[in-house]
Order: structure tokens, then C-alpha cells, then sequence
């Protein structure tokens, strides 16, 4: 699917996209180490890095990497054994778990390999879930969860359960959700893992358009390199150590 014009603003233009742009997320010497009965086994060891706003950034590597650790602590789900983590200047490692979380609600929304819809719910009340936490107004809130399913081709579909949706039309109600608070970052983990090749390929096409067209921070979890390929930074991971960092001329990422 191609993701209508109607309602997108172009808040940054694609050139110099990534490059002098405002540092978002800042990791300093960062370790995660798990106790595992008598035996410690670090999952991070030592990762630094800048993710700047309006990046699209992949994280690459194989199971076992550090990716998911490194996900969890990026989308603060979990705090650095070690070291410091910054999201939007403000250290996550110091923060109250209430600040935490309503920076989080507030920043960050998530895209997930199996979608983690509620079952008993219409995709429009999954959608609307993120903005009840945050104690939106209940008639602002049912509108904004209106919008972005219809700009996801969903109209139809509001009182449909999951079990009612195919794979592709759950993950656009997933990516619904995490857009409806308009949040500054999306993290998307194994976005396509769950789907058919031509369903991920207009996943992608939509990530890339929100990237391009809404200025979102785009921080995508995968050990595909083909997703990678749709990135301009990407990371990559070995045994919880970051081995290399480079980035894409924006003329060579695949088009949105």
C-alpha cells in the first residue's frame, strides 16, 4: 500500500537528513550484564553511541548480538547495568520509573514482530490504548485514533478484532498505535518478521514515508539486511559490542 498524502506535514527535508541534526539518544560506555545463577554474562559491553533526530537508523546482527538487550534499553524497558543513556538530554538511568514511563509514553512508540494487540479489543480501542495511559481527553483521543487509521487505509476496519485481520492489516493497526501519540521516536523490532514478503515490503514503504515525509526517528531492530538496506545509519552488533558504524548516501535508500 502507498501511504496517502492526505493529513502527512514534511517537517525536514530528506537531504542532510541524519547529519548535524540535534543528538535524540545517547549512549555512554553502556553494559548490560545478567546474573545468571553464580555465572554474570554481559549482553552489552561497553556501547557508545549518538542517534540523531530524524534518523533512520537499523541495528544489524546476528541472534545472540546484544539487539534485543539493546532495544529494551533504548526504548527505556530497562536501565544499563553500566554507563548512561540519554534520551532527549535527560538520563534514563536517574529518572523515577513515573517519569520514566510517561517519557517513554510521551517519545517513543513501539512496533513489535507479533504486533501485541489485545485480543478482546477492536483495533480501534487498541489504537486509542496508548493515549488512555497518557490521560488524553476521551473525544481528542477517539479522534486522533480515527485519523491515523484511516491514513492507514483501515476505515473499515475500526471494529474488527485481530483474529478479524490479516497479518499485514494487524501490523498497520500496530503501527497505528505507536503513531497516535505522535511520538518523536519509532523503534520497531523485527517489524516484518510475522509477514509475507510483498506485506513487508509495504510495511516498509510506510516506515519510510513517515521517516521522509514526517521527520520521525526511525530505530529499527532487524538481522535482515535486506530491511537495512531501507536505513541511512546503521549499527551493527557482535557479542554485544558495536563492530561497525556507517551510512548510506541518501540518493542510494531504497524509495518509500
Amino acid at each position: 500500500m502507498s501511504l496517502p498524502a492526505r493529513g502527512l506535514k514534511v517537517k525536514n527535508m530528506a537531504s542532510g537528513r541524519g547529519r548535524n541534526q540535534e543528538v535524540i539518544l545517547k549512549l555512554g560506555d553502556v553494559w548490560k550484564v545478567y546474573q545468571m545463577g553464580e555465572v554474570k554474562v554481559p549482553a552489552l559491553r561497553g556501547v557508545s553511541v549518538e542517534i540523531r533526530r530524524g534518523d533512520f537508523v537499523a541495528i544489524i546482527g546476528a541472534s545472540g548480538s546484544g539487539k534485543s538487550t539493546m532495544m529494551n534499553l533504548i526504548g527505556c524497558l530497562d536501565v544499563p547495568t553500566k554507563g548512561s543513556i540519554f534520551l532527549k538530554s535527560k538520563d534514563i538511568s536517574k529518572m523515577s520509573e513515573s517519569d520514566l514511563s510517561s517519557l517513554r509514553g510521551k517519545t517513543i512508540g513501539f512496533i513489535f514482530q507479533q504486533y501485541n494487540l489485545i485480543p478482546s479489543l477492536s483495533a480501534f480501542e487498541n489504537v486509542m490504548l496508548p493515549l488512555e495511559f497518557l490521560e488524553y481527553d476521551d473525544s481528542a483521543a477517539a479522534k486522533k485514533a480515527r485519523e491515523i487509521l484511516l491514513l492507514l487505509g483501515l476505515g473499515d476496519k475500526m471494529s474488527h478484532r485481530p483474529t478479524q485481520l490479516s497479518g499485514g492489516q494487524q501490523q498497520r493497526v500496530s503501527i497505528a498505535r505507536s503513531m497516535v501519540s505522535d511520538p518523536e521516536i519509532i523503534l520497531a523490532d523485527e517489524p516484518t518478521g510475522a509477514l509475507d514478503s510483498v506485506t513487508g515490503k509495504e510495511l516498509m514503504n510506510i516506515l519510510t514515508k513517515l521517516w521522509k515525509e514526517e521527520g520521525k526517528t526511525i530505530i529499527m531492530v532487524t538481522h535482515d539486511l535486506n530491511l537495512a538496506k531501507y536505513a541511512h545509519t546503521r549499527i551493527e552488533l557482535k557479542d554485544g559490542r558495536i563492530i561497525n558504524v556507517s551510512q548510506k548516501p541518501l540518493a542510494k535508500i531504497l524509495p518509500g
